[in-house]
């Protein structure tokens, strides 16, 4: 019994394609896979790293506004930085950077007194707003190019003139 060449060569040319087909699609849906995952941990670590920071910038505003020594639980803000660098590309992570340098810059302002200055925090306010929208549209554009730019974002800071009428007023509480 004689085998047609054809026959053979048309065989194994449809077994090497489905396996170089099988291969193809499992390296090309691993790659999905891992962006997928990269992109869902990015945004949890993106989220949990604007969450710590409210909580410590809001604490940091009343304990100013209070003219008292403010009550900073650092665990969760350090924690979420850790989390950021593990999965943030580069522009994300320099924009976090910049943001925790001015916090430590805000914190520098209670070091060993009672800051009552609101023009000393003006500085420190504004570049607070600037580094937490900086921070939020390198964020928004790592997860997704095709986001546009936000000129402010919802949280972060308050505006000015919060801080300025809250502490025009006479009884300067927060009830």
């Amino acid at each position: 019994m004689t085998v047609s060449w054809d026959l053979l060569i048309s065989t194994a040319g449809g077994v090497t394609a489905t396996v170089v087909g099988v291969i193809a699609g499992g390296v090309v849906g691993r790659r999905g896979q891992n962006r997928q995952w990269l992109q869902g941990t990015q945004t949890a670590a993106c989220e949990r790293f604007l969450q710590a920071f409210g909580a410590l910038e809001a604490e940091l505003r009343e304990a100013f506004l209070d003219e008292r020594r403010p009550a900073v639980d650092w665990g969760p803000f350090v924690a979420a930085q850790h989390s950021v660098s593990l999965v943030a590309d580069p522009a994300t992570s320099a924009a976090a950077e910049q943001l925790c340098e001015v916090l430590e810059d805000y914190t520098i302002l209670f070091h060993g007194r009672q800051p009552t200055d609101l023009e000393e925090l003006r500085p420190i306010h504004t570049a607070l707003g600037e580094a937490h929208v900086k921070f939020v549209n390198a964020a928004r554009h790592s997860l997704d190019a095709s986001q546009q730019h936000l000129s402010r974002s919802l949280g972060g800071p308050s505006p000015w003139r919060g801080v300025e009428s809250f502490y025009a007023r006479a009884d300067r509480s927060l009830d």
